[in-house]
């Protein structure tokens, strides 16, 4: 067995999007995958099976990340069943857009709970093993909008924003200890979301991407891929934004 492929990793929010690109392309790459879910287990299921069709190992794991009891059960779950837990990529995500004078009390906690406490929550719990073993590997999923605003989701982008500094203080706390937390911050990436967009406004955002098409899902995980790879271990506390160059910094 290879090095990757004796390492295990918990890819949240993976029956889906994103989260379900990241899982196959670290699959793919030898990683025992932990799918995790909130509400989706027969997609779940299903992307655990794609796993191992392609002789990967794959385990599907149920937890509402909002809730640190659950997130700390989570990793003790992987942990147990896989028997370590070396990658985690902190992808679970809801949104509950609205302008911020209408924005209701519960869609900004609900929000900063999923989006941000969950990462914060299980990293703390992942640490303890990473650290024992001198060697993890932390990848957040923000946003471009984290870095250059939108409206009607000022929750959305705080939490989003809010990951960008937590990557850079667990970054600096361990980086000494052989734990790199990096973070992908996606731009306009095809998916349900995109695909329902009136033609007007997909125009709208194209012409601000000088890549001129929207990301695809799998250029989200090969960026992720690499910060959990051996060859990323001299990288840490960054933001790498897949926009197709809309911000440039």
């Amino acid at each position: 067995m290879t090095e990757t492929g004796a390492r295990v990793a918990l890819v949240t929010g993976s029956s889906r999007g994103l989260g379900r690109a990241i899982a196959l392309e670290l699959g793919r790459l030898g990683f025992t995958v932990a799918v995790h879910y909130a509400t989706s287990e027969g997609p779940a299921a299903e992307v655990a099976e794609q796993l191992r069709a392609q002789g990967g190992r794959a385990e599907v794991f149920c937890a509402d990340v909002s809730q640190e009891a659950a997130c700390t059960a989570l990793v003790k779950a992987v942990s147990d069943r896989l028997g370590r837990l070396d990658v985690l990529v902190n992808n679970a995500g809801i949104t509950r857009d609205g302008l911020a004078l209408r924005l209701k009390a519960d869609d900004w906690a609900q929000v900063l709970e999923t989006n941000l406490s969950s990462a914060f929550y299980l990293s703390k719990a992942a640490l303890r093993g990473m650290l024992s073993r001198k060697w993890g590997r932390i990848i957040n999923v923000s946003s471009v909008v984290a870095l250059n605003g939108n409206p009607g989701q000022a929750n959305y982008i705080a939490a989003k924003a809010g990951l960008l500094g937590l990557t850079k203080a667990l970054a600096q706390e361990y980086g000494a200890r052989g734990v790199t937390v990096n973070a992908v911050a996606p731009g306009f990436i095809v998916s349900d979301m995109t695909a329902g967009l009136p033609e007007e406004l997909k125009r709208s955002y194209l012409a601000r991407i000088p890549a001129g098409r929207f990301g695809e899902p799998h250029e989200v995980a090969a960026a992720v891929a690499f910060f959990a790879s051996e060859g990323a271990a001299y990288v840490n506390g960054q933001t790498l934004a897949i926009d197709g160059g809309m911000v440039m910094r």
